[in-house]
């Protein structure tokens, strides 16, 4: 584990974004159109009413919300500040509950230990310079039992093709500059990660998006975005 997986420019880049986080037609518009998608991937393999979940990089709140309107108690965790007051405002708005902590999982991880039911991580682990600093920390988080999800970009042609010349350059979908290609994480080296922190990994989905019917669906291709369903072992 590394003392600092964060990186500021990342982080300053998603705070540029923060007053923008919930216009479901601005900057975050793919966010919003995945979210049921990710948010039925989640349901389908946890109980979510009533259960303790912890949704890291959690951004503006889109996924923590829905989390906590399907009844989990439901903890936001992100280290851009300007985000979670997005966050944080929002919920005067939408009446849900939800706790938000500026910390590192990695933190957090030492302060409360084995309590979290399932832990939810999409679309951060190609933005932190170590992801299984992350993985690592997850793993200590989550009570016996627990499962981690995520989702990430697989480092592939068709990747490029989609997530940076398509949607940054092409049809202006998110801000240029948002990915970066070599960060992006193949499929193997998530399961070789997940394996070394102690998870079981149960299922790998691909992710496919619309953005003109802003549709998302799940495939079996990982070639471009991609789910994961690990368990750490009772």
């Amino acid at each position: 584990m590394i003392e600092s997986n964060v990186n500021p420019a990342e982080t300053g880049k998603f705070d540029k974004l923060a007053a923008r986080w919930w216009d479901a037609d601005g900057e975050s518009r793919p966010l919003h159109d995945l979210n049921p998608t990710r948010l039925n991937y989640v349901a389908e393999r946890v109980v979510l009413k009533g259960a303790r979940i912890l949704d890291v990089g959690c951004g503006g709140g889109i996924l923590s919300e829905a989390l906590a309107a399907a009844g989990a108690n439901a903890m936001g965790i992100d280290l851009a500040p300007r985000v979670l007051e997005v966050a944080r405002l929002h919920l005067h708005e939408s009446g849900q509950h939800v706790d938000y902590r500026e910390v590192s999982v990695e933190a957090l991880a030492q302060e409360m230990p084995n309590s979290f039911d399932a832990i939810t991580c999409m679309e951060m682990l190609e933005h932190v310079p170590d992801p299984g600093s992350v993985i690592d920390a997850c793993a200590v988080l989550l009570k016996p039992g627990g499962r981690l999800f995520l989702s990430t970009l697989n480092r592939t042609p068709l990747a490029f093709g989609a997530a940076i010349v398509g949607a940054e350059y092409a049809l202006n979908l998110l801000p240029r500059g948002t990915h970066h290609y070599a960060q992006f994480i193949r499929p193997s080296e998530l399961a070789s990660a997940l394996r070394g922190a102690g998870f079981e990994l149960e299922d790998l989905s691909g992710l496919a998006y619309n953005p003109l019917t802003r549709r998302a669906w799940l495939v079996q291709s990982t070639q471009i975005n991609y789910l994961a369903c690990a368990r750490k072992p009772s």
